[in-house]
């Protein structure tokens, strides 16, 4: 694939000093590439063979990078030691966005063990697809996610406090493709660089916001998928800095605006037949009891399973009636109003879950969507029947939940999350999420100010 590389390819590109720099990089809990840069000569003789080293603070820290009381699995007591960067050279591709430059994502093993570290977030995502592979199943997925995209630089936009920035439109643009040629500046330079850097591009579009848009690439297998949805935000935040301005893949950038979505497409494959395809007929679609079951395990799972959706504080104010945005759990056939919008026929049957935010990570919202579609078919659950109309007039379906604090304690609570995942995962990121609840709870917003200064 055009932007990939194997090592005999980098090794020439190096020589031909093509290639001077290789970033060697992995995901942390909010999706974030960390890692190191490395002379190219040195990679090649050396970390493609030992990898590398990073501090495992990296899996405790808060946004701002400070380190997190309260870890059993990295902590000042244990001495904050080192965790194993293993490139998972698959991923070795160009970064044609940066001169001189490849990348390569890693695994994350034990430093003593060489296990992997069970609370990394591929790891957790390798685990479900390999519960998947054990039942004769590869998953495929693909990521739409939306953006917004600002005339202001980040820093100038961190300088005015993220207030009053200036949108890159100023009208809804939804489809719009006059309105969307004002934003090429931008668009254009991600999708070239994308596609030279061995992430597929279909194509890009308007949204309904001002300023906000879409560009979708192609989907793959989950692990492939997720790691393109890692690059890809990465990708579009380093172009947007060097062109000047910004983009932000916040669910909810603005009150009575849209949020940014991240709609997850997925099936199943054994070999080259799609095995959602059957001669069962579930509403007005023929599938197999393989699809029904997934799509009942994924239903039921949600709420347990939501922090993996939804995992700020922010998240959870996309959900509101009317804004395209899914406020309850139904399952319609190409319903944009349903939080599961099953959608094509045969071998492109798949299902839609348009509950995720921009603000996910990919490897743990694919693995939750595996969990709970795996635990559907090895216990042959039932989904819902199907529904038809406004799903957000129909009140008396399950809504999602309302808040992280909320989202929190079901997967805390929860005996499938814990089976699943371990318990020590469940403990891990329950901590992580209470401590964004807390960050969240002891801040004083404009919100406060504006309306208790004077009046209260």
């Amino acid at each position: 694939m055009r932007g990939l590389l194997t090592i005999e390819q980098l090794k020439e590109l190096v020589d031909a000093e093509e290639i001077e720099t290789v970033i060697v990089g992995f995901t942390d809990h909010y999706g974030r590439i960390m890692g190191k840069r490395f002379d190219a000569e040195f990679f090649i003789s050396d970390a493609i063979q030992h990898g590398t080293h990073g501090c495992n603070y990296l899996l405790t820290v808060d946004m701002e990078m400070e380190p997190v009381a309260g870890y059993d699995f990295a902590n000042w007591e244990l001495g904050y030691g080192d965790f194993h960067l293993v490139p998972d050279l698959s991923t070795l591709r160009v970064a044609s966005w940066l001169e001189k430059t490849a990348l390569v994502l890693c695994n994350l093993e034990d430093d003593k063990t060489h296990q992997p570290v069970t609370v990394g977030p591929r790891s957790i995502l390798n685990k479900q697809i390999e519960r998947a592979s054990q039942l004769g199943y590869t998953a495929k997925a693909a990521s739409e996610l939306e953006y917004y995209i600002f005339e202001d630089s980040y820093r100038t936009a961190a300088e005015k406090k993220y207030d009053n920035l200036q949108p890159a439109g100023w009208y809804i643009e939804d489809y719009h493709l006059l309105q969307g040629s004002r934003e090429e500046k931008f668009t254009s330079a991600a999708r070239r660089h994308l596609k030279k850097s061995g992430i597929p591009v279909e194509n890009s579009k308007g949204e309904w916001g001002l300023g906000q848009h879409e560009l979708n690439i192609a989907y793959a297998e989950a692990l492939d998928m997720a790691d393109r949805h890692t690059l890809f935000k990465h990708i579009c935040k380093d172009v947007a800095d060097q062109l000047g301005v910004s983009v932000t893949f916040m669910a909810k950038p603005f009150t009575g605006q849209a949020g940014n979505s991240c709609h997850i497409h997925f099936s199943l494959w054994d070999n080259d037949q799609n095995s959602f395809d059957g001669d069962q007929t579930l509403g007005p679609i023929q599938c197999s009891d393989t699809f029904r079951w997934f799509l009942g395990g994924w239903m039921k799972h949600v709420p347990e399973m939501m922090v993996f959706y939804a995992p700020t504080i922010n998240a959870y104010k996309r959900y509101e009636d009317g804004s395209w945005a899914p406020t309850r759990i139904a399952w319609c056939y190409d319903n944009r109003t349903a939080g599961f919008r099953v959608v094509g026929r045969g071998k492109s049957l798949r299902i839609e879950c348009r509950i995720p935010g921009a603000d996910c990570n990919p490897y743990l919202a694919y693995a939750a969507v595996l969990a709970s579609g795996l635990d559907g078919i090895e216990n042959k659950i039932e989904p819902p029947d199907i529904f038809e109309g406004d799903v957000y007039a129909a009140q008396h379906l399950p809504r999602v939940p309302y808040t992280l604090k909320e989202a929190t304690d079901l997967f805390e609570n929860s005996d499938f999350t814990k089976k699943v995942f371990g318990e020590d995962v469940v403990k891990h990121y329950t901590h992580f999420f209470r401590i964004e609840q807390s960050a969240y709870d002891s801040f004083v917003t404009d919100w406060e100010r504006q309306r208790y200064f004077e009046r209260i």
